[in-house]
Order: C-alpha cells, then sequence, then structure tokens
C-alpha cells in the first residue's frame, strides 16, 4: 500500500508529494478543503502552509487530515491497483535520468 512520506506546499493549494516507492504527485487539494473543519485552513494560507506528512497521509495542526487515497489517487483506490497514479509532475535528474 502507498503511502505519503514527504509534502511540499506549493502556491494555490497544489502539495506535491513524495510517495513510499519514490514517485512524486502533485495535487490541487482546495476543493478538498469543505466543511466547517477545514475552514481555518481555507481562510488563513498561512495555516495551510503548515502541513506535513505523517502516519502516511497529510496532516495539519488541530488533528486535521486529509485521507490518503483523495491524494495519492485523487480519489478512492483503483481496485485491485495499489500501484503509483499517473504522475502530472516528472522530474528530470541533473545527470539526465528521469524520475517519475
Amino acid at each position: 500500500m502507498l503511502s505519503i512520506r514527504s509534502v511540499v506546499v506549493a502556491d494555490d493549494y497544489w502539495l506535491r508529494l513524495r510517495l513510499s516507492d519514490g514517485t512524486t504527485v502533485e495535487r490541487n487539494v482546495r476543493e478538498l478543503l469543505w466543511g466547517p473543519v477545514f475552514e481555518r485552513l481555507r481562510t488563513d494560507y498561512a495555516e495551510f502552509r503548515r502541513a506535513r506528512a505523517r502516519h502516511g497521509t497529510v496532516v495539519w495542526p488541530g488533528d486535521l487530515d486529509l485521507a490518503p487515497e483523495s491524494l495519492i489517487w485523487d480519489g478512492p483506490t483503483p481496485d485491485g491497483n495499489s500501484g503509483p497514479p499517473p504522475a502530472r509532475l516528472v522530474l528530470r535528474h541533473p545527470a539526465g535520468h528521469v524520475t517519475r
């Protein structure tokens, strides 16, 4: 099962996620931050930027988190497939190797 190992907060509610298999994906989570529990993250971008990777997902202070399957696959885990999601981001190694 894939998990989130690290997170980097980018602009406009984008998160760059490094997964346990080495894959890097980016997700815009603005639409996932609905309801009163996430109001603080929607209205105070400094609070949103406090995102950290813990327990295989992304968490914020105050016991807030998002389901890892929503972050990794942008929805429910695909049936019978725990492999990496399609990469939105392709990183190029300085030596010319491609990392996904």
